[in-house]
């Protein structure tokens, strides 16, 4: 009887393993939720090939891997497929993957002739591995969730964004400006909450990744310029976007983005750019040189991706945690 009821509890219990991308926000998600991380052992051969010990009897259990697929992307996602393949063979009852970072989003349809479609070959190889459902967090682009077949949870950073935005903004006219186009819908549900006005930026490319003249149309003068993106990865369009801001008359710039990738210059741009301030979350780990820099504001998840992760195994709607 006795260990009957231990089995129950077990298999009642919240499971939450991890990977190497960002062990802080698994501890700081599991501290929300009073739980301890579960025992997992992830080791690499002298030849570079990991190999992963689960050590917690996970039989009929209802268990989280966490893991962003951020740099370096590829080693984070062989983790991860890796870990859902052990707890598929270790009988686990339900396997969610929890991926506050979703890598190869950008490549998200195809752009030339014989491209792949990157993001729609890594959902593949996400429920191949033995996915029950996914947990992510602002998507590049929301159709990847039509890439798979098993249910997907697209939460949104806005929450935690919006808070520190308020009081950063308080009482002063802004106006919210989407870098482009298709980061329109975002920016517009950010100027609602804000009570401010939407702006969106004409850009005119001379080549690849070459920028030749920024346009904002919308007024910004002598108010308070908000850039919202749902990444920043090298920051050249986001640095041009404040120049050119600031040049249309802005009073000053903040920048809003909830994955921080910043890869090769994007630290160095930032610095010498007329941003104020970068607003970003922990979805990325922060390497020693991005918790350096004076202008970037690191904003926690852990209690939204926390709320939504006891709500899932709760069997509880999580609708509510969506802007």
């Amino acid at each position: 009887m006795d260990g009957k009821n231990q089995g129950d509890v077990a298999k009642d219990a919240i499971k939450i393993f991890a990977g190497n991308s960002n062990p802080e926000l698994a501890r700081d998600i599991c501290t929300c939720l009073g739980v301890g991380l579960a025992r997992a052992e992830l080791r690499r051969f002298s030849d570079g090939e990991i190999n992963v010990d689960i050590q917690e009897n996970v039989r009929g259990g209802d268990v989280f891997v966490l893991q962003s697929t951020s740099t370096p992307g590829n080693d984070h996602l062989m983790e991860l497929l890796l870990m859902l393949d052990a707890l598929k063979r270790a009988s686990a009852a339900r396997i969610t993957a929890v991926m506050p970072y979703y890598g190869y989003a950008r490549q998200d349809r195809k752009v030339a002739p014989r491209a792949p479609i990157s993001a729609k070959l890594v959902a593949d190889l996400i429920e191949t591995a033995g996915a029950s459902r996914l947990l992510t967090m602002d998507l590049h682009a929301g159709q990847i969730q039509g890439f798979f077949n098993i249910p997907v949870d697209n939460l949104y950073a806005t929450p935690v964004l919006l808070r520190h935005l308020r009081e950063r903004v308080a009482d002063t006219a802004c106006t919210v400006i989407s870098p482009d186009a298709g980061g329109v819908e975002r920016a517009r549900a950010f100027a609602k909450r804000l009570d401010g006005s939407l702006a969106v930026i004409d850009k005119r490319r001379s080549g690849p990744n070459e920028v030749a003249e920024m346009h904002i149309i919308g007024e910004v003068r002598s108010r308070i310029a908000i850039l919202v993106d749902d990444m920043v990865d090298t920051a050249g369009t986001l640095t041009n976007a404040a120049k050119a801001a600031i040049e249309a008359g802005a009073q000053e710039v903040l920048a809003v983005c909830t994955h921080a990738v910043l890869s090769g210059p994007a630290i160095d741009r930032l610095e010498a750019s007329q941003i104020r301030e970068l607003i970003v979350t922990n979805t990325i780990a922060h390497a020693d040189h991005v918790r350096a820099c004076k202008k970037i504001r690191s904003l926690s998840v852990a209690q939204l991706i926390a709320e939504a992760i006891r709500r899932t195994h709760h069997e509880e709607s999580i609708s509510s945690l969506f802007i």
